[in-house]
């Protein structure tokens, strides 16, 4: 029997022909923005911030990304680089504290041919997982299942975050 996913958020994406405005960064974009809840921003340092991704792997999908607009690691500051992996750490306590995740994925994507959806900003993903979650299923059936409103897990990981701050960014 084929199931049914309601993802109607994915409609903006596959209307577009990438998903994305090429002619904006929407890290640069995100981070001059004033609008926190528009933007899914999570929380904001000296030299770099993160979000939640708006096309998300799994729920609480988010991503950590330098202030600088910079497509490779060594057009960033030691400081910025310093900076991310803190707020990393913040992330996945956070994300531990509200959805119990087994695992995670952590990682940069470099340029285009590393899989890069948006090569010219920088930015690593922090991509919580759980045994038997549904890993393939983008592979193999072309669909995410997502089973939390974006809104509420932000407004979920505002929370979090705010109990986790003594600790840096």
């Amino acid at each position: 029997m084929a199931g049914i996913l309601y993802a109607p958020w994915r409609l903006a994406y596959v209307a577009s022909a990438d998903g994305r405005d090429r002619d904006r960064c929407i890290f640069c974009a995100a981070f001059t923005s004033t609008d926190d809840r528009d933007t899914l921003t999570l929380c904001r340092g000296e030299h770099s911030f993160a979000l939640l991704n708006l096309y998300p792997y799994t729920t609480g999908h988010a991503m950590v990304a330098p202030i600088r607009h910079a497509s490779d690691l060594g057009e960033v500051s030691v400081e910025a680089l310093t900076e991310m992996m803190a707020t990393t750490r913040h992330i996945m306590t956070a994300l531990r504290e509200i959805y119990r995740p087994h695992g995670f994925n952590v990682g940069f994507n470099v340029g285009e041919a590393a899989g890069a959806g948006i090569e010219e900003h920088l930015h690593l993903h922090v991509v919580p997982r759980w045994r038997g979650d549904a890993n393939m299923m983008t592979v193999v059936g072309g669909t995410r299942v997502i089973p939390e409103d974006l809104q509420v897990t932000h407004e979920r990981m505002l929370g979090a975050l705010a109990g986790i701050r003594g600790e840096g960014p």
